[in-house]
């Protein structure tokens, strides 16, 4: 991804060319580290760039992965005018703008904010969650025009792609969001889907805590899911496919319907499950019926901190350890000083096998995530709730 290795310099220059930057807003300094994030405001987009000294005598330029916007040349753009307007000695970079791939069209990618209030194109809808190629995605698209694909991917490049066959094929049924499935779902009204889709996931034997299917997500298919609508898994991995199923017939689930197939041959086939095949490997198909109707579910969540300020020291009170509650966590991962009033907080929390991960920018006029808010889950409320209370309360140790 986008970055440019430059000569170290005095950093407070940066300060300096604030009030008169066409992009940059504030210069962050990590606490007890040589780092430094510095705000961006580029064509309409929020973001932070990261500035870090290396050994080998460069120092490096980059994008700060939790605030990047997906167009990778709008960020190589903002790369290239930062070393501009403070006249940096570029050793190296990679920041040639690309003009082969098809722009991003806001009329198919979305973002997650967009759906507090979108409206849907189809009356029927269905969910990919990491469509990789697209190929699967792309072929339902054209199989099935009354039916409006949502198709979720957090692999930026996979994401463009599809976005450009989108255009090439003339499909208008379907939307890419490069956002992680497991909190999406909650975003989506109940009973609205026909078929979510999870095909070929990363099995993460070593680190079973972030796989897609969990009884949370489950939970959340069944909502989203109208009745007779299905989860639909297919797996190559053994350890996967026992799982998920011992998942779906979980304690806390009390009614469930399931069916299992083995080396089913699907209409379409990705070039890896080819590979697979070839390798007479074992494909498994589970799927889950929808049995119920289920409640509708309220959106009426403030992510506002209303009157949380800074206040003198509080960066050396905030916990530097996890914090574990009642069905959510708190992670106060780093923080970063602006100036003597101001500190940026770089946090993790919600829930644990799908946490949340955002800057929360605190000066003597408030507060505020930096620069989205959460997605509107439950779970990320209740930490919020939280949090407010810490930043509000005199002793801050936990």
């Amino acid at each position: 991804m986008p970055h440019i290795k430059v000569k170290p310099f005095d950093s407070t220059i940066v300060d300096k060319k604030i009030p008169d930057s066409s992009l940059l807003t504030f210069r962050a300094k990590a606490i007890g580290a040589d780092e430094e994030l510095w705000g961006v405001e580029y064509a309409g987009e929020e973001f932070l760039l990261q500035y870090k000294p290396e050994s080998n005598g460069a120092a490096q330029l980059k994008y700060d992965k939790v605030t990047r916007p997906l167009k990778v040349n709008l960020l190589k753009e903002a790369l290239a005018k930062t070393a501009e307007e403070l006249n940096l000695e570029i050793q190296s970079s990679n920041i040639a703008i690309s003009h082969t791939k098809a722009p991003l069209s806001s009329k198919y990618f979305k973002k997650i904010e967009d759906f507090e209030t979108v409206d849907y194109t189809k009356e029927k809808l269905s969910v990919e969650v990491g469509f990789g190629s697209g190929k699967h995605l792309l072929y339902q698209a054209k199989k099935n025009p009354d039916t409006l694909f949502i198709g979720l991917e957090i692999h930026t490049p996979s994401a463009q792609q599809v976005l450009k066959q989108i255009e090439l094929q003339g499909l208008d049924n379907i939307w890419v969001v490069n956002y992680d499935a497991r909190l999406f779902l909650e975003m989506l009204p109940s009973n609205s889907c026909e078929q979510v889709f999870v095909h070929f996931p990363v099995p993460w034997d070593k680190k079973p805590h972030r796989r897609v299917i969990s009884p949370s997500f489950l939970e959340e298919s069944m909502r989203v899911l109208r009745k007779d609508g299905r989860l639909e898994l297919r797996t190559d991995s053994d350890n996967y496919f026992w799982y998920a199923l011992e998942t779906f017939f979980g304690e806390n689930v009390p009614k469930t319907h399931v069916e299992v197939r083995k080396n089913e041959a699907l209409e379409v086939t990705s070039k890896y499950e080819a590979r697979w095949l070839r390798q007479e490997k074992d494909i498994y198909d589970v799927y889950v019926k929808c049995l119920t109707e289920s409640e509708a579910k309220a959106l009426d969540i403030d992510f506002n901190f209303n009157a949380v300020k800074y206040m003198q020291g509080i960066e050396e009170k905030l916990s530097k350890k996890a914090m574990v509650f009642d069905g959510f966590f708190i992670h106060f991962e780093r923080l970063f000083k602006i100036g003597e009033d101001k500190l940026l907080i770089k946090c993790a929390f919600g829930s644990y096998d799908r946490p949340e991960h955002k800057y929360i920018l605190m000066d003597k006029e408030g507060c505020r995530y930096f620069a989205s808010v959460p997605v509107k889950t439950m779970v990320n409320f209740k930490a919020h709730q939280k949090m407010k209370d810490i930043f509000s309360q005199g002793d801050l140790i936990v």
